[in-house]
């Protein structure tokens, strides 16, 4: 027993040199932030590291005040041992209970924490040292009670936890807000997220619980992928082993590829079971089943084939085999030959592609840290920190999503509240057209004219919206006046805005009164005119026999508009034959004009006329 302890000790050491030896970049610890509102010297914004354990509020905020216990300050036991409660009375704000670093694990002061009612934990660090990342024990021990924690944990420094303190002290009121709005980018309508797991279902609760996840998360991630709202990406630990260690027996039991792809013993005892190498193969296996089910435009089965294989394929019942996995495989009418083409051969002494990028995925960039933790959750490259739970990672992703752009699963009661409901949220709202400017959002209401029906609304969204541009009069007539009366309809819409028609006054949006033209005398105001105003419009009538013409706003007689019309008709008559008289005078005058020229010029040739002088005309006799 002593021999195989020592064993899996220097096994453990072995470990650690390949961790400190292949990763290069850097941890990351991902935060939140922690507003003071009040006492005012306290007044400010501070960081706080985020635990890897209970349920973050991802895009959200809660208020409390800060509770600093009398008793039990490091909550290593129950507060029911020292009759404390911490639990909300109504009406009051929740509690976040500050409780000092040390003497138990993070996660035990959590538990204890939510047990006597608190809403959240602080806990403060016991020295001056940069943010950790508070994370869950490996022991598979006492520790069922991690799965329940639900209430958000946050580490403050020590500085930042004595000033908390010493503000309590004083009986001060310390009021502060917690923020996860920014904790999560949330850039578009796509949220990019990676889970980096492990096949090996013997590491204790931590395998437990990723593969409770897989199984429980699988239905809304392939919902979301299926429907383009996410993209998905698995991915696998890896280190290689040391030079100096590479022809060990460890090494060669635990790494493929000739030391370049190692994983730890399942059982942490090499004289048994299955070996860190049989990890690392089920592991290039499940990275080549997604690669191959994406080419085939299915990546979503890499979910079936994940959860199939632990169902089906259990170490305790060695079944964690090629040819169990082969089966599952098939099961899923994936090509089983593209697949081994994939994983390569483990024995061979080169580089795989597939678990080289995998180990180059784990190097932090940009604002990712690197991948130390397993599992781990990465959304929008930012880790996620907090119960692998699906409710909890669901609002995480929902809360990557850019406000308006989140899917309907974003939105349902399990999720998140609908702030509209109540009030409208405070927008701006048409209850004729039952149209509305609040848009419930997974990050809280949105106070945004809308389009409808291809009418675009514009204004403030709070107390103002208007439709505007063409077929804006089509949308509840475009918030304008309308009325019908007597079977007759006015509207004052139009495109360019609201605006009484011909015969009314008023601002058009809400009222339109009929002008009296009558009264007011704008029309029928001859003489001999009586008008009689009407909704909208008026009539002109004459007295007598008296026709009322319009255009001149004056009354004519009706025979004396006859006689005028006969009379014009008889001076166009005469005028148009005058007119064909005078034609025809000119017409035979130039016809004649030009018969003459013609007749003169053919008898020039044949004989001189008369008027052609200076030319003799005596002739000569010659007598025989």
């Amino acid at each position: 027993m002593e021999l195989r302890s020592a064993r899996a000790m220097l096994w453990l050491l072995v470990w650690a040199a390949m961790l400190c030896t292949c990763c290069h970049g850097r941890f990351v610890v991902e935060k939140n932030s922690l507003k003071v509102t009040a006492p005012a010297d306290l007044k400010g914004s501070y960081e706080c590291a985020i635990g890897n354990f209970g349920v973050p509020q991802y895009g959200g905020t809660m208020v409390g005040i800060v509770v600093y216990p009398k008793a039990n300050r490091k909550a290593c036991k129950s507060f029911d041992d020292f009759d404390i409660s911490y639990k909300a009375k109504p009406g009051s704000l929740p509690t976040f209970l500050l409780v000092d670093r040390g003497d138990c694990f993070f996660t035990k002061k959590a538990w204890n924490a939510q047990n006597a009612g608190a809403a959240a934990i602080l806990v403060a660090d016991d020295k001056s040292e940069p943010l950790i990342t508070m994370d869950t024990p490996e022991e598979s021990g006492n520790t069922d009670y991690l799965e329940n924690i639900t209430i958000p944990s946050a580490l403050i420094t020590k500085s930042f936890g004595d000033k908390l303190k010493k503000a309590i002290d004083n009986g001060d009121m310390v009021n502060v807000n917690l923020d996860w709005t920014e904790s999560l980018p949330h850039p578009d309508e796509r949220v990019e997220y990676e889970f980096w797991t492990n096949s090996n279902d013997e590491c204790g609760p931590k395998c437990d619980s990723q593969i409770d996840f897989v199984k429980s998360f699988k239905g809304a991630a392939q919902v979301l992928e299926k429907k383009g709202y996410t993209q998905f990406t698995p991915h696998y630990i890896t280190w290689y082993c040391p030079d100096s260690f590479i022809l060990s027996k460890q090494c060669k039991s635990q790494c493929i590829n000739h030391g370049r792809y190692c994983a730890p013993d399942p059982e942490q005892d090499f004289s048994k079971g299955y070996d860190g190498k049989d990890v690392v193969v089920q592991n290039l296996r499940q990275v080549c089943v997604y690669k191959v089910a994406k080419e085939n435009g299915k990546p979503w089965l890499w979910w079936d084939y994940v959860t199939d294989f632990a169902i089906r394929c259990p170490m305790k019942e060695k079944k964690y085999t090629k040819e169990c996995a082969d089966s599952v495989i098939k099961s899923l009418g994936l090509d089983h030959k593209a697949i081994d083409k994939c994983i390569g051969d483990p024995d061979t002494d080169k580089e795989n592609p597939v678990l080289k990028a995998e180990q180059d995925a784990q190097i932090g960039k940009g604002s990712r840290g690197d991948v130390t933790i397993l599992p781990t959750l990465v959304i929008n490259n930012r880790q996620y920190r907090g119960k692998l739970d699906k409710g909890a990672v669901l609002k995480a992703i929902c809360a990557g999503f850019r406000e308006t752009t989140e899917p309907a699963v974003c939105l349902s009661e399990d999720i998140q509240t609908n702030e509209c409901l109540e009030n409208n949220g405070g927008c701006w709202q048409d209850k004729a057209a039952n149209i509305t400017a609040c848009k419930d959002t997974f990050r809280g209401r949105v106070c945004e004219c809308p389009v409808v029906k291809g009418v675009k609304f514009v204004g403030d969204g709070y107390t103002h919206c208007e439709a505007s541009g063409s077929g804006r009069c089509e949308i509840n007539n475009g918030g304008c006046w309308k009325e019908t009366r007597h079977g007759r309809t006015y509207s004052s819409c139009t495109n360019d805005g609201c605006k009484c028609p011909d015969g009314f006054k008023g601002d058009g949006v809400h009222k339109c009164e009929d002008i009296d033209e009558c009264k007011e005398r704008t029309a029928c105001q001859c003489k001999e005119c009586k008008c009689k105003n009407t909704w909208g419009s008026y009539e002109c009538g004459c007295s007598g026999s008296l026709l009322y013409m319009k255009e001149h706003d004056t009354c004519i007689s009706k025979s004396a508009a006859t006689e005028v019309g006969w009379s014009f008709l008889w001076v166009i008559f005469f005028g148009l034959v005058a007119a064909g008289i005078a034609g025809y005078a000119v017409y035979k005058y130039r016809i004649r004009r030009y018969m003459d020229s013609e007749i003169r010029a053919i008898m020039a040739q044949y004989m001189p006329l008369d008027n052609q002088g200076g030319v003799s005309n005596h002739s000569h006799h010659i007598e025989m």
